[in-house]
């Protein structure tokens, strides 16, 4: 699951650190969910294991299935806001807050791509 982080007419964007797949590349931030867990239960944990932040899911966007070559994932997106917290460099080299127009010039994680065209149809409609 990953988490499009909104804050005034702008979205998190978090660049994947060195040493990790995709290192460079900009993604949406999430992770694993848990057996025990819901995916909404597994963001809630995620952004505040890798960010520090607690937030709150205020929609769902469509899964978007990815291979590469080494594994498949299945992101399950969710639109969220910041209940507390500011954005703490954990896993990333580097954080953005961008608008759709600054996102497109970003170079995106193949898997990031279907999500952030998704999210971008999303605003359109509301």
């Amino acid at each position: 699951m990953c988490g499009i982080i909104e804050r005034a007419g702008k979205f998190l964007s978090a660049r994947r650190g060195p040493g990790r797949s995709n290192a460079g590349l900009w993604e949406f931030p999430g992770g694993k969910i848990r057996s025990n867990e819901t995916a909404e239960a597994a963001l809630i944990r995620e952004m505040r294991e890798e960010l520090g932040l607690i937030i709150s899911v205020t929609a769902g966007l469509p899964p978007n299935r990815y291979s590469y070559p080494w594994i498949t994932i299945e992101l399950i997106p969710y639109i969220c806001t910041i209940v507390r917290g500011e954005p703490d460099l954990r896993e990333h080299m580097e954080i953005r807050w961008v608008t759709i127009q600054e996102a497109q010039v970003l170079e995106w994680a193949p898997a990031d791509v279907s999500v952030l065209k998704d999210y971008c149809a999303y605003k359109i409609r509301f």
